[in-house]
């Protein structure tokens, strides 16, 4: 029997790549043309110090922009697939990367009706329970907005809020363990609390 593991849960937009500024809705949204996304910076050498301590790595990461009609499934796609090389080019490797690209609001037919899997919902975190023998308790969920720190705490994981200033109207009605600007904080956090085991 294998031991169980730990994980860290992460965001994608806000967290690991920046937000971007969408004039048709007066809003940061995630990235709806591959020249859109740009990675955070200083987020590859703290995750690699999360893979040194044993800690598995996942993404979770709700793409309605589709769905609300707002960027062609090719592009959503492209994006999806230039985010997972340009980390892996710096040496990050995800376990697993779920997307839920539904919406119960959208307008495309066959991705607009409420799911099981869009955060705040922890479906996806339920999944790499299942499929890669992790320990939730012991895990962690990082993001940017309520949605992100409610998943992780239905999933019964500790949770981090990264307080990106252009994610604020969908923060401040959660309580994480820990509340931070950046995701090389939450990480040292993470890695504090490793050290308070020993």
């Amino acid at each position: 029997m294998n031991s169980f593991q730990k994980a860290v849960f992460l965001d994608r937009d806000g967290v690991l790549n920046q937000l971007v500024w969408n004039p048709a809705t007066n809003a940061f949204e995630s990235p709806h043309q591959p020249d859109g996304l740009i990675f955070c910076q200083n987020i590859v050498e703290p995750l690699k110090k999360l893979g040194y301590v044993g800690y598995k790595l996942f993404v979770v990461s709700n793409q309605p922009s589709y769905a609300k009609g707002k960027t062609s499934l090719e592009s959503i796609i492209k994006i999806t697939e230039m985010f997972e090389q340009g980390l892996n080019s710096e040496g990050i490797i995800f376990d697993e990367i779920y997307y839920c690209f539904h919406h119960p609001e959208g307008i495309v037919p066959g991705y607009s009706f409420k799911c099981v899997c869009r955060k705040p919902e922890p479906y996806f975190l339920f999944q790499a329970q299942q499929n890669h023998n992790i320990d939730l308790g012991a895990s962690w969920m990082l993001g940017d907005r309520d949605s992100d720190v409610e998943c992780g705490q239905k999933a019964g994981c500790r949770t981090i809020l990264i307080k990106n200033p252009h994610s604020i109207a969908y923060q401040g009605k959660s309580h994480p363990n820990y509340c931070t600007n950046t995701l090389a904080d939450a990480i040292e956090f993470i890695l504090s609390q490793e050290e308070g085991k020993k």
